[in-house]
């Protein structure tokens, strides 16, 4: 095929390369995209399923926790956030303060402070580290804190694994008896309290005579936005192949001039 008249063959092929040149990144960006909206997708179904397992767990009953024998068993994925009652005593161990924001489970509380670790003794001689509730980072809830109740008592709470300590996470300074990341078994180690359960308990009930500790009920907020990103990704990836082909036509037509 002959090139148009004042058109050059190697004007020609310049103009074809111009965007033959973009096809294979235009082809790459074009499946990422369309990779980043799916996997959103794949998220939305993911959370709605966490969200749906969370409300179930957190409006059942109490059930009895799980004897030390089935601890090993145990997986977060099914067991976390399952409100359990049982009886103990807590420890004459001093209390651990864990510094963080408030949980958004925990809707009554905010802003930063600290959550109070405590442990207690079960019937058996086992122990599982008690976050007995919330209270201010300012000393102005120290005066009239509740100190742990003694004898045996009952406890009503919900199960939870630790956190996930991160590169960003300060590091634990047990001289000064403060925490970053809230996990019973590396407090243990720091404090002296021996081998606990590899879950903690946050405390429902009872609830101090003073309100700090500030115990409270875990109510599931998570976000679900999946389905936003998800239309955001595949809308790019439309924008994308919509200029690639208009800067496509546009290149043909100029060759063809």
């Amino acid at each position: 095929m002959s090139a148009p008249p004042g058109v050059t063959f190697r004007e020609r092929r310049a103009g074809t390369r111009s965007w033959i040149g973009l096809l294979i990144p235009a082809v790459l960006a074009f499946a990422v995209l369309v990779g980043l909206g799916t996997w959103q997708l794949q998220r939305k179904t993911w959370k709605e399923g966490l969200i749906a397992a969370l409300n179930e767990r957190s409006q059942a009953v109490p059930a009895a926790l799980p004897p030390p024998s089935a601890w090993a068993g145990l997986d977060p994925a099914r067991d976390e956030y399952r409100r359990v009652t049982f009886e103990a005593k807590f420890a004459k161990s001093g209390d651990a303060l864990v510094y963080a924001a408030a949980s958004a489970f925990r809707p009554d509380v905010s802003g930063f402070g600290l959550w109070v670790f405590t442990p207690a003794q079960l019937a058996d001689g086992s122990r599982v580290v008690i976050n007995r509730g919330f209270v201010p980072s300012d000393t102005s809830w120290k005066a009239n804190a509740s100190p742990p109740p003694s004898g045996n008592i009952a406890i009503t709470g919900a199960m939870r694994w630790p956190d996930r300590r991160s590169w960003f996470t300060p590091q634990d300074n047990a001289g000064q008896n403060v925490f970053f990341v809230r996990d019973p078994a590396a407090i243990a180690v720091a404090k002296g309290w021996g081998r606990v359960a590899p879950f903690y308990i946050e405390q429902e009930s009872p609830v101090p005579p003073s309100g700090f500790p500030q115990p409270g009920k875990l109510v599931p907020s998570l976000s679900n936005n999946h389905l936003q990103y998800a239309v955001t990704w595949y809308g790019l990836a439309l924008v994308l192949a919509g200029v690639f082909v208009a800067y496509v036509v546009k290149s043909r037509r100029e060759v063809a001039r």
